[in-house]
């Protein structure tokens, strides 16, 4: 009979991130990764509200359908020129802003 291995302790999530963001490096990417989720769910939003699909969307963009789902899935890192696109596609302006990381999340 095969010995079964002893299951170690469950970690509660918000633990094991909060441990995690003490070490810098992880703490940058954890932040940058949740910008990016951020500009992720406003293409999506933005596009639901104009009833449109991903190939919509993709054909206004000049890519593929496929890669609007990336853009909305957070798995893609967009660049200044694409986020411009994504803007006009919608009739919208662009706008970058630098601010204090005293008012970030």
């Amino acid at each position: 009979m095969p010995k079964v291995k002893p299951m170690k302790k469950a970690i509660d999530f918000d633990t094991y991130i909060s441990r995690r963001l003490e070490d810098a490096q992880f703490k940058s990417r954890y932040e940058a990764y949740g910008k990016q989720l951020e500009i992720a769910y406003q293409v999506l939003q933005l596009r639901k509200q104009r009833r449109m699909s991903q190939a919509d969307l993709a054909r206004k963009l000049g890519t593929t359908q496929s890669n609007v789902a990336r853009i909305e899935a957070g798995r893609q890192n967009l660049g200044t020129h694409t986020l411009f696109q994504i803007a006009n596609a919608f009739g919208k302006d662009l706008k970058v802003e630098f601010v204090s990381k005293n008012n970030i999340r």
